[in-house]
């Protein structure tokens, strides 16, 4: 469905914000493109979506080469973007039936397939009301169902769960599934790590411009699979200087010390962090499999300087 080839994008000041990307995304494929800020996902959101011109490179969508023929991708692709979309003055009843007629539905369908967005995610009590009367959460999901409301070939997420609380992400994410499960590829774009690992079929990490990692979920932890995370929790107040002194591959965010561990050394490694906890070091301590977010927290952090491409 999408096949993007050394794509490149440098502004006038020389500076390369996407440099040599290629990817291959599958019809029905939900792919997760991951990075920290300053990585280069907006500007390769706006190349696919015909808002910006490629340098060099190119972008296929559903055969047509989007990049000659920017009107073409804006057909074919339908995107969500991270800020919230204005509908002061609409009810999300409104707003979501308009963007299917928009879309080229005619007045009954779009009617029927807004009322049945409402429902899946349980919007019916605010279905009525003006948008500036509406919490953040529920003008994203409005925001999303507008999106999703006639389905283009690819759908764009930027961040769809925003301020979305948890039984109605539960209940995006199963309409998102629905939709992939149609046949339309979904591009899911997110700091949201969690959410990525459990909602999406593959993951691209994109750092500095570059992709230097892609592959399913899975393929990201068997690189440490002989490896378990010892986390510990800090007490508040305390250094952890000497902790970290020990731990030349541990990974510190805020009051958490991400420590990998040889699976023959679990006992002895536990036995240590029990004595940490024991002298009030520690306020906690947990051993378990490596997770996503410290194979990314590795990537674009302490090996964030990899630039090979990984398939």
């Amino acid at each position: 469905m999408i096949e993007i080839t050394n794509l490149t994008k440098q502004y006038k000041n020389g500076f390369k914000a996407n440099k040599e990307i290629s990817l291959n995304i599958s019809p029905g494929e939900i792919f997760g493109l991951l990075g920290p800020n300053g990585a280069g996902k907006t500007t390769l959101v706006n190349q696919l979506i015909g808002l910006l011109k490629p340098t060099s490179g190119s972008i296929v969508i559903n055969g047509v080469d989007v990049v000659a023929d920017p009107a073409s991708s804006r057909r074919l692709c339908s995107l969500q973007p991270q800020s919230q979309i204005p509908i002061d003055g609409l009810t999300p009843k409104e707003a979501i039936e308009l963007s299917g007629r928009i879309r080229g539905m005619d007045k009954k369908t779009a009617r029927h397939r807004t009322d049945e967005l409402i429902q899946r995610l349980q919007l019916e009590q605010w279905a009525q009301l003006r948008g500036e009367n509406l919490s953040g959460g529920v003008r994203r999901l409005t925001a999303f169902c507008m999106t999703c409301v006639a389905p283009a070939k690819v759908l764009v997420l930027d961040e769809p769960t925003n301020d979305v609380d948890p039984e109605r992400r539960r209940l995006l994410w199963k309409e998102v599934k629905a939709i992939a499960n149609g046949g339309c590829t979904i591009i899911l774009v997110t700091h949201n790590v969690l959410e990525a690992e459990r909602s999406t079929d593959r993951l691209g990490i994109l750092h500095n411009g570059r992709l230097i990692r892609q592959g399913t979920p899975g393929s990201f932890r068997d690189k440490e699979e002989d490896n378990m995370i010892l986390e510990l929790t800090l007490e508040p107040g305390k250094n952890p200087a000497g902790i970290i002194s020990q731990e030349s591959n541990a990974l510190r965010l805020g009051q958490r010390i991400l420590c990998p561990v040889k699976i023959g050394e679990v006992i002895e490694r536990v036995s240590w962090a029990n004595d940490l906890k024991k002298n009030r070091l520690i306020e906690e301590f947990s051993i378990n499999p490596p997770s996503l977010e410290e194979a990314y927290l590795r990537i674009v952090g302490i090996g964030g300087s990899n630039n090979a491409q990984e398939n």
